[in-house]
């Protein structure tokens, strides 16, 4: 029996993770596609990677979720085991431990949004448009979009995005420092992997440290951040990394340094 092609594909470009949505022309998020995300991330977890990047194919990153599939007569026990779920996907995608950064075009909204604020950078064509749109069908978003839209752009931002449920372009989600950079639409796919592929040849043990410094912030403020820095930093010392980084900075000067992610 053939088997059906996979919604989600997991891709290396060197020492960089590619995860596309792989279900054109909407991306729509079904069982289906959870179930391949699912995997998609147990294979970034076990594969040696310094960055990943999250893309889409066809003209939009995801339009949501198929709202039948998903969600149309679920009891609230049944409910309540899916949204666990989710969740507990979209934080293992949160804490991988490697920059994550995601690619979007055209549409991406609800639960597509909310795979693109689980990562730590976000780029964006000029002509995306953008909107937790949960509203619509009298819900909310149920993967951590109104609290990680309100990390990035504060809680009065959220409500406006989340209670409205209205669609916005790339500019606005830029200004309001929910997006990283928007680009040309026709650059976007070249200049994110190449972007990925900087991050990746960073110093990775590095990177993972201001991840976990910054959660901590996130989560339980500066005072907390600042005890944890010792603990994450201190190991740093005895990197491969920094201990060439230091020595070219000494003898070539800034900028030279080439890591190898030990």
């Amino acid at each position: 029996m053939e088997q059906p092609m996979a919604k989600v594909r997991f891709e290396r470009d060197g020492e960089v993770g590619i995860v596309t949505l792989a279900d054109p022309p909407l991306n729509l998020i079904g069982p289906e596609l959870v179930d391949d995300l699912e995997k998609r991330i147990e294979e970034a977890e076990s594969t040696p990677l310094r960055a990943l990047l999250l893309r889409a194919e066809g003209e939009n990153f995801s339009a949501g979720a198929n709202v039948g599939a998903m969600f149309q007569n679920r009891s609230a026990q049944e409910a309540h085991a899916l949204l666990t779920r989710i969740a507990g996907l979209l934080r293992r995608f949160e804490q991988l431990p490697f920059p994550t950064l995601a690619a979007v075009q055209g549409l991406c909204l609800a639960g597509g949004l909310e795979m693109v604020l689980a990562c730590d950078l976000a780029w964006a064509a000029d002509s995306a448009q953008f909107g937790l749109v949960e509203a619509v069908i009298g819900a909310i978003p149920f993967g951590g979009g109104a609290q990680r839209v309100a990390e990035r752009a504060g809680p009065a931002r959220a409500r406006e995005i989340v209670m409205g449920g209205g669609m916005y372009d790339a500019a606005s989600f830029e200004r309001w420092n929910i997006l990283n950079r928007v680009v040309p639409a026709a650059e976007l796919a070249a200049a994110s992997l190449r972007y990925a592929q900087r991050l990746a040849a960073g110093p990775t043990q590095a990177h993972a440290a201001t991840k976990r410094v910054l959660r901590e912030y996130l989560d339980h403020g500066t005072q907390a951040a600042d005890r944890l820095i010792p603990a994450v930093a201190a190991p740093l010392f005895e990197t491969e990394d920094m201990q060439s980084g230091i020595a070219s900075l000494l003898k070539d000067g800034p900028g030279k340094a080439r890591f190898s992610g030990r």
